[in-house]
């Protein structure tokens, strides 16, 4: 269990009806990759930690740069040029001294997919491209491992938990080819918004409490200030995760 320490840190959290102490050990206990420490992987690093996720390894191959400070607010200006998982570990870590940040400096590939993702419960999506989210959906289908997803574009986000056999898979969400520019618009609260509706889903999992987004893409508007929600459909035909397929 937690020291009585970390019983005060959480204490807010532990009064949410079916939460309590045997929620918080179950946090204590979780393993989870955050894959991408950008500006959706920041705030849900952040809140994980703050959370007491015991074990957070954070994924990231590149370095602060002076036009991700509008959004990735887990880097500052003096973090200039430096690894983004560094950067992102020192400040967990200090947030909260109970848990253990795992920072690996690597890109996720189909030769690195699986060992980055192994002994993993959950992983929780900072990504910022199609192709990369599609070799961890498909790892995530193999390890059965649920994923909570999310992409951010301007002021909107979208958001949904994959759970491997019971919902549609990221193929099955989007079957044909997806490209999009090296940069695009974004307003850094988006990220902030959708980040931390990651971690909310996270804990959700992690815990047993709550209903999460399964079979449904939330929909946020920030230029209009609204949720919307899209029922999702599993394809039996689809490659990575249908009952169909060849």
């Amino acid at each position: 269990m937690t020291t009585s320490g970390g019983q005060d840190r959480y204490k807010r959290q532990m009064m949410l009806r079916g939460f309590g102490a045997e929620g918080q050990e179950k946090l204590r206990k979780a393993r989870v990759a955050v894959a991408g420490i950008g500006g959706l992987g920041s705030p849900a690093s952040i809140y994980l930690a703050a959370a007491g996720v015991g074990y957070l390894r954070l994924i990231d191959f590149d370095i602060v740069e002076l036009s991700n400070l509008n959004r990735q607010i887990v880097h500052f200006t003096t973090d200039l040029g430096r690894p983004k998982v560094e950067s992102a570990a020192m400040k967990l870590m200090q947030l909260n001294t109970e848990i253990k940040v795992d920072p690996i400096n690597e890109r996720i590939t189909q030769d690195t997919v699986s060992s980055l993702l192994d002994g993993i419960d959950l992983v929780v999506d900072g990504q910022d491209n199609i192709a990369t989210r599609m070799l961890i959906n498909m790892e995530c289908m193999k390890r059965r491992i649920p994923y909570v997803y999310a992409a951010i574009y301007g002021m909107e986000g979208y958001m949904t938990t994959i759970i491997p056999l019971s919902s549609p898979c990221l193929r099955c969400i989007y079957p044909g080819e997806c490209p999009m520019p090296e940069e695009f618009p974004v307003l850094g609260t988006t990220s902030g918004v959708m980040g931390c509706l990651e971690a909310t889903e996270a804990i959700k999992l992690l815990t047993g409490i709550g209903r999460p987004a399964v079979g449904r893409l939330i929909v946020y508007d920030g230029e209009r200030m609204s949720f919307q929600e899209v029922s999702l459909r599993r394809n039996e035909a689809c490659p990575v995760c249908g009952s169909k397929r060849t």
